[in-house]
């Protein structure tokens, strides 16, 4: 498809933790690509989803939350993970959580207040407010640390705001004579890496507060035959009190696990799926870096 008015760039969506950045994307996108909890640091990867419309393309980039401390292997990773996502782009979107503003928050619009791209700030889950007079001081800080920004006070769980939010970003994109990725495509990640990210998220809802984040998904079979899709997921965890947790008295938890998977996979994937997940020990993992490249996890 040529065309001479189409834009077409990329956004980074950054902020700490627990801000609803994997969400967003989710809204933008229609459809479920990043997963999300209400635990904090849940995203790990930067997953890149994209919106296409008659004459834009945005291509997203979800991060990791940048947060200050726990200097493990994995949160090193995260971190620069995170801040790599905010060299070339075309425009980068920080989602902050309604009224409040955090020394992470902070830190992280110091960091793009020296940036020459060009910042929108979401200012999510207004829906939790009585009364919107209460981002009036949170406008009046940011407006002061990022001058140059536009503010978008937004929902994207319902969706308040969103067509905004994409009316400013298509804007800031530059022109192209031609999509960046193909019009059908949503992701750049495999259904591989995808079951994987789903399989984790059961894990880390179903297990709340028991489970830290010391536990990873690696997807060892992934075959197609006769319409059934047989996948074969290990859940690795760093202790073995931490298997049983997972597990759950008499495998109650790891079937819920399971069913609550295999449910959003075939969704993604239009097939009938068989899902088989084991659970094994490895100590360390999360601080060993060849142990975290072995799972995915990029330099």
């Amino acid at each position: 498809m040529l065309e001479t008015d189409i834009r077409a760039g990329y956004v980074s969506i950054v902020g700490r933790p627990n801000v609803g950045k994997s969400t967003l994307l989710n809204q933008l996108l229609e459809q479920k690509i990043s997963i999300t909890s209400k635990k904090r640091q849940t995203t790990r990867h930067n997953i890149i989803g994209i919106r296409t419309e008659a004459k834009s393309q945005l291509v997203f980039v979800d991060t990791p939350g940048i947060h200050q401390g726990q200097d493990s292997a994995i949160n090193r990773y995260m971190n620069r993970t995170a801040s790599t996502a905010l060299a070339d782009v075309d425009a980068i979107v920080f989602v902050l959580d309604k009224d409040q503003f955090t020394a992470e928050d902070e830190a992280v619009a110091k960091q793009l207040s020296g940036s020459s791209i060009p910042v929108v700030v979401a200012i999510n889950k207004i829906d939790q407010l009585d009364n919107k007079r209460e981002l009036l001081p949170h406008i009046s800080k940011l407006n002061a640390l990022l001058p140059k920004a536009e503010i978008v006070p937004l929902s994207a769980l319902r969706r308040e705001n969103l067509e905004l939010l994409l009316t400013l970003l298509e804007e800031l994109m530059p022109s192209s004579p031609s999509y960046i990725y193909p019009e059908d495509q949503v992701t750049d990640r495999s259904l591989r890496f995808l079951c994987a990210e789903i399989v984790r998220e059961k894990v880390v809802r179903l297990t709340g507060a028991e489970l830290p984040y010391q536990s990873a998904v690696e997807i060892e079979q992934f075959k197609e035959k006769d319409g059934l899709v047989t996948i074969s997921a290990l859940v690795l965890v760093e202790r073995e009190g931490q298997k049983r947790i997972v597990i759950g008295d008499g495998g109650a938890r790891i079937k819920q696990i399971g069913i609550d998977a295999r449910r959003d996979i075939e969704a993604l994937i239009g097939s009938q799926v068989m899902l088989n997940i084991w659970v094994k020990v490895k100590s360390g993992w999360s601080d060993d870096d060849r142990a975290l490249r072995s799972l995915g996890f990029d330099d």
